[in-house]
Order: C-alpha cells, then structure tokens, then sequence
C-alpha cells in the first residue's frame, strides 16, 4: 500500500497508540506474578502480561518499519511524556478488584478496536489484528468472569470492585480518544471506523454487564478528556523507571 507521508505519520502514532496500551497494562499486571489472591490465577496472570508485551513488540516492530526507528528504543527508550497509552492505563494496579476493574473495561474496548483494524486496507495491521483477537478473546472472557465473581461475592469483594468502577470512569474511555490524522485514516480505510463509533459499540457491551451486575457503567454522555492519551502522572512515572531500569543501565547494549 502507497501511503503518502501525512497518512504514514497518522499510521505511525495509531500503532504507537496500541503498542502503548498493551506495553504499559502488561507491565502494570506483570506485578501480580507471585503474589496474586490464588495459584492458578497467579500463572494466568502471568499469561496474560505476557501476552499483551508481546502483543507490544509486534506493534512496536511495525511502527519501527513505517519509520526507520528501532522497536527496544520506542519500548525502552522514550521519555514518559513520550508515551502515548490512554490514561486509563496511568493508575497503578492497587488491589485485585481495581485490577479486574480495569481490564475489563480495557478488554471490551480492546475487542471492539480489534474487530474493526481487521477489516483495515493495511494489511500489516489488519493481520496482526486477527492474531491478537484470538488470544484477546480468551483476555476477555477471563476479567468478566472475575467481575461477576466479585460482584455476587457481595460485601467487601463488591464494595472495592464498586469503587474502582467509579474511580476509572473519567478515564475509561481513554482508549477511544481522538488521534492526529484519525480523519485521514478512516479515508484510508487504514482505520475501519472512527474512534468514537467504536466507543459506542464498546458502551453498548459493557453498560449492560454493569447494569445487570449493579455496577456503576461508564457515562455515555461524558466528553472525553483533551489529554486522554497525553496526561501521564507520577505512578506511570514510577512504573516507567522499573520498566527501563535495565535498558538505561547499559544504553548503548545489544539485548
């Protein structure tokens, strides 16, 4: 596919926004090996984080392909406001409740984003796309059974899964904020269907869930924050030194 600079730009920071998203929701969910509430959950989860920084590679590899850039250096090698992970993925993992909290709402939103650069006219993305939606799909149908877990356990189990709803929903829908060139793109058909068409598939499969649950669902009405993708604070700062702690130990090293 012949893509004019604009739409290669526009491509580039639309792979840099998937990349981000799985790399830092990895690493986040990464710390739960060795300490998660049971054994067979704490091999799932380390699964699952592996999953999603490998899902980060791919689209780290394809970014460095558009742009002659090197994929350890965007992963490794940028500074924190360099990142481009929606603010959803800013807060730091606190409890097992917030954690499923979180990737449920970043699952659906995952599915629905996925569905659609499946179908893209850029084949690249399109084919990792399917890929990655048959390991997502299993992602997916793990976090909703814990949430319903959670939700009918009742009593405290409930209450912090309630309250890590409430507290991610100025953040949740994140993951659809606009992108530079997002226009183009659709033109293109790189990006099937603009970002806020697939925020309302995303609100019509998880309002429902929560509805029946009694769960407090993301407001549809709600404006999305101007820096959804750009705001980074100082838990992602902390999580950023961890992650790069060994790159930058030896900067110039072949790994």
């Amino acid at each position: 596919m012949d893509l004019s600079t604009p739409v290669r730009d526009a491509l580039a920071e639309l792979l840099l926004t998937l990349a981000d998203d799985e790399f830092v929701l990895g690493y986040w969910d990464s710390e739960w090996t060795g300490i998660a509430p049971m054994l067979e959950e704490d091999v799932a989860m380390s699964s699952v984080s592996q999953d999603e920084i490998g899902h980060a590679r791919a689209w780290y590899e394809l970014v460095a392909s558009l742009t002659d850039d090197d994929a350890d250096r965007l992963a490794y090698g940028r500074a924190p406001e360099e990142y481009r992970h929606a603010a959803l993925m800013n807060h730091a993992r606190t409890d097992w409740a917030f954690t499923v909290a979180r990737r449920f709402l970043y699952e659906h939103a995952d599915a629905a984003r996925l569905e659609s650069l499946a179908r893209s006219s850029y084949s690249p993305l399109a084919e990792l796309a399917v890929k990655m939606r048959r390991e997502e799909t299993y992602h997916l149908m793990h976090f909703e059974i814990w949430l319903r877990r959670l939700a009918e356990a009742g009593g405290e189990a409930r209450e912090r899964l309630a309250a890590a709803l409430e507290r991610l929903g100025p953040d949740a829908a994140t993951v659809f904020s606009p992108l530079a060139g997002e226009a183009a793109l659709v033109e293109a058909g790189i990006l099937p269907d603009p970002l806020d068409a697939l925020r309302s598939r995303w609100l019509e499969r998880v309002g429902p869930v929560c509805e029946a649950l009694g769960l407090p669902a993301p407001d549809g009405a709600a404006a999305l924050p101007p820096d959804g993708r750009t705001r980074r604070t100082d838990e992602f700062a902390w999580l950023h030194g961890e992650l790069t702690m060994v790159a930058r130990s030896e900067e110039a090293a072949t790994w």
